[in-house]
């Protein structure tokens, strides 16, 4: 079923929002502006927009998987969550990242990337002493090959 999101655009630099046909069901998200960074440095990358998800949904933001290899950031949250009471029309979409070397992003690069997902359902706690299942070998158990 297809939903909408209202965004309002904060910048006339950067690509609206749009599916890249065919690649992924992610949409990228674009600096609003020319950031330089040194090593070390943390930073938010303002992204140009504002928007209100539909009711009941949260959006997921994360980096690029080409974002450390073309500009050596790291999302520090490692995965952005955005519900939907950030709705007000200066409440920008920003993206905090940290320089593992000195770069720079110019306006409309693309950073980060985002979907929206269903607000996880209400659940119930309930304590047991045992789980009656079979141990599968604990944290890593799976090994490297």
């Amino acid at each position: 079923m297809e939903k909408t999101i209202r965004i309002k655009y904060h910048s006339d630099q950067i690509d609206k929002l749009t599916y890249i046909d065919g690649k992924s069901d992610w949409i990228d998200l674009r600096s609003a502006c020319d950031v330089t960074m040194k090593k070390g440095e943390f930073r938010l990358v303002d992204l140009g927009v504002s928007v209100q998800l539909p009711p009941g949904y949260e959006m997921l933001i994360a980096a690029r998987s080409s974002t450390f290899k073309n500009y050596g950031l790291i999302q520090t949250n490692a995965v952005g969550i955005v519900d939907e009471s950030y709705c007000g029309d200066e409440d920008h979409l920003m993206w905090p990242c940290y320089a593992t070397r000195d770069t720079r992003i110019r306006v409309n690069d693309r950073i980060c990337q985002f979907r929206i997902i269903e607000h996880q359902p209400q659940i119930r706690f309930c304590e047991v002493d045992h789980l009656g299942n079979a141990d599968r070998g604990g944290f890593g158990s799976t090994g490297v090959r």
